[in-house]
């Protein structure tokens, strides 16, 4: 199952929440099967996020919606502190 892996700075948590949450049903509509969401215990404004998809088609495509239409917009992603990093991610077997 591929995963689009995104980290950034943000301004604060509860602003970016707001904004995080305000993309859900478009993040259902792109095919988005989960969410995990994780903040460094020593670094409150930084955010981990990682998008669970079927295919890579849809993981690629919404990271372009991301970069087009909403990390573009500080409207679109208050809470954004700097350029966000994301990586469409496959995962790995690993025998124990």
């Amino acid at each position: 199952m591929p995963s689009l892996h995104i980290e950034h700075s943000i301004t604060d948590l509860s602003t970016w929440l707001a904004a995080f949450n305000r993309f859900q049903e478009a993040r259902a509509k792109a095919g988005v099967r989960s969410v995990r969401v994780h903040q460094p215990v020593e670094d409150d404004q930084y955010i981990y996020v990682d998008l669970d998809f079927d295919t890579f088609d849809e993981a690629a495509a919404f990271k372009r919606f991301l970069e087009t239409n909403v990390w573009s917009s500080t409207e679109a992603s208050p809470g954004l502190a700097g350029a966000p990093t994301a990586r469409i991610l496959r995962e790995v077997a690993v025998t124990p």
